[in-house]
């Protein structure tokens, strides 16, 4: 990874227009070739980015923003589409590049927590909570946009995705939305419906989990390792 602090201006064509003023910011240029402009604020959200796949070259300023302080261009333009993002720097603070991931260059990749972790684990083992007759197909089933916490299959025909949470909210709801409708794609496993699994399910989550056609599972992670039970509910 390309790490650059840099006081610099920021212009985006493509879909939509935006643009940020001069100012100092981080500029993260990551391994992958997406690009991403940071400000000391607004948590991990970006001002402005570029996704991969996407090409960056470097250029002189024209005359007039060489007068006007800039030193160097960047464009970062997209592969696949007309977007491009352009980076005037005016003045470089830092400029690092360091190796990220393990001593091979490879990203281990999240841990769960261990609740979280031990749900999965215990869920994957008692699948009969999830429906009658329910078996595992697998743990973190691969898909192209990350792993379903567990794939079960239905002996009345299709499969069962099953989203683990601790707590959960409309971020896990939209997460599992998007396997499902993946998996749906793959013939031998359609048909595709989808449990969202966790000790606690906000309101708002079940409402959009019912209007997506998922399922709701509250865990009790106490019971599943064997102590005093009020029950399992599915809705």
């Amino acid at each position: 990874m390309r790490l650059v602090v840099a006081r610099c201006a920021v212009d985006y064509s493509g879909r939509l227009g935006a643009h940020l003023d001069p100012a100092r910011r981080l500029i993260m240029v990551k391994a992958d070739g997406s690009v991403l402009v940071h400000a000391d604020g607004g948590s991990y959200k970006p001002l402005n980015w570029m996704n991969a796949p996407c090409r960056l070259s470097e250029s002189e300023p024209e005359a007039v923003e060489a007068e006007g302080g800039v030193s160097k261009v960047w464009r970062v333009a997209h592969r696949k589409t007309d977007d491009c993002l352009r980076i005037a720097l005016f003045e470089v603070f830092e400029d690092i590049e360091v190796q990220l991931g393990d001593d091979s260059g490879s990203e281990p990749g999240l841990v769960k927590d261990g609740v979280e972790a031990h749900l999965q684990a215990l869920l994957a083992e008692r699948a009969e909570l999830v429906g009658p007759g329910l078996r595992l197909i697998r743990r973190e089933y691969a898909t192209a946009i990350g792993p379903v916490d567990l794939l079960l299959r239905d002996p009345s025909g299709g499969t069962v995705a099953v989203e683990v949470k601790r707590r959960g909210e409309i971020d896990g709801v939209e997460q599992l939305t998007r396997y499902v409708e993946l998996l749906k794609r793959d013939s031998t496993l359609a048909p595709v419906r989808g449990v969202l699994a966790a000790q606690a399910i906000k309101p708002q989550a079940q409402v959009l989990a019912q209007d997506r056609g998922l399922d709701c599972l509250i865990l009790d992670y106490e019971a599943m390792r064997g102590e005093e039970s009020p029950g399992l509910r599915l809705f």
